[in-house]
């Protein structure tokens, strides 16, 4: 079984189509439906349904796809490991970060990774959609809120989130130590749109008690955030990390009782994914900087 063949046979199956399919891979329809035949003949059974014009998976072809598709990505890993030989501190890393841990958890890091390995092309993608780019492999390791246990996703924990409310010093709760999640719902609030993942966050331990926020304003960045509750536009609730991180003098901080809403951060990457030394040692340093954060 030819490695060329199931690279014709993988692109029938994402397209579903022999004249798209041989479009994509840029040879004639009847040369591809050749091949898979060849294909066919080699495993001793039908790979695809032909329906008209129609095609579709037998059963013998979704195994055999799901096994291409791991033989391609260990044929990756093992290209990728033999040129980390070769080229030891060169080549590229593409991290997935939440859009605002990029500005206050993240920045200084790729200052560091960059003094020590400067041949590296490190590019940053800031998303809500991390596990996705994870599990298509768009990005090589991701930094997020921790999925739900999933055997194609490796889980590193590095730290809990408890998020707290943020007012101005002139703003009548400025005095509060701590405040109920329930007192929240008498709170003039400014909060990013619903869809954010801090949002739905804070939005599913309201809905447990019986009410949702309603802000009076909706932005997208921390920053912008910040800046409307210096105004005493309106409080915000946020994690307690990153209003640290920010050092506004003018700010107070208020802890949320009862239904404490919080976040759990981790690294996430996909198990098939072969794992560069940079990309380790991105890993090793993002946890080190967050335990002397911590610490």
């Amino acid at each position: 079984m030819e490695l060329r063949h199931l690279e014709y046979f993988v692109a029938v199956c994402e397209e579903l189509h022999f004249t798209k399919a041989a479009e994509k891979l840029g040879m004639s329809q009847p040369t591809l439906s050749q091949q898979i035949r060849s294909l066919e003949n080699e495993v001793g059974t039908p790979l695809f349904d032909r329906i008209g014009k129609r095609i579709a998976l037998t059963e013998a072809g979704r195994l055999l796809q799901e096994y291409s598709i791991q033989m391609f990505r260990t044929h990756q890993n093992a290209i990728d490991a033999i040129g980390e030989l070769r080229n030891h501190q060169r080549g590229a890393l593409i991290i997935g970060a939440l859009p605002s841990d990029l500005d206050y958890r993240i920045t200084q890091l790729l200052i560091d990774f960059h003094n020590v390995f400067p041949h590296v092309r490190l590019t940053v993608l800031t998303s809500v959609e991390i596990v996705k780019q994870v599990l298509e492999m768009e990005v090589d390791i991701g930094i997020a809120i921790l999925p739900l246990p999933d055997e194609r996703i490796v889980r590193i924990p590095l730290s809990r989130d408890e998020y707290v409310l943020v007012v101005p010093e002139n703003h009548e709760l400025a005095m509060r130590t701590s405040i109920e999640l329930e007192e929240l719902r008498h709170i003039r609030t400014v909060m990013y749109p619903k869809g954010f993942l801090g949002r739905e966050l804070v939005d599913d331990c309201c809905r447990q008690l019986g009410f949702s926020l309603n802000p009076i304003m909706e932005t997208t960045t921390p920053a912008s955030l910040i800046s409307l509750v210096k105004a005493n536009v309106g409080a915000t609730v946020q994690p307690l990390s990153l209003i640290l991180s920010m050092n506004e003098p003018c700010l107070r901080t208020i802890r949320i009782t009862g239904r404490t809403p919080a976040r759990d951060i981790g690294i996430i990457y996909h198990a098939d994914r072969f794992l560069s030394h940079a990309a380790k040692t991105f890993i090793q340093k993002l946890q080190d900087g967050l335990q002397r954060a911590n610490g």
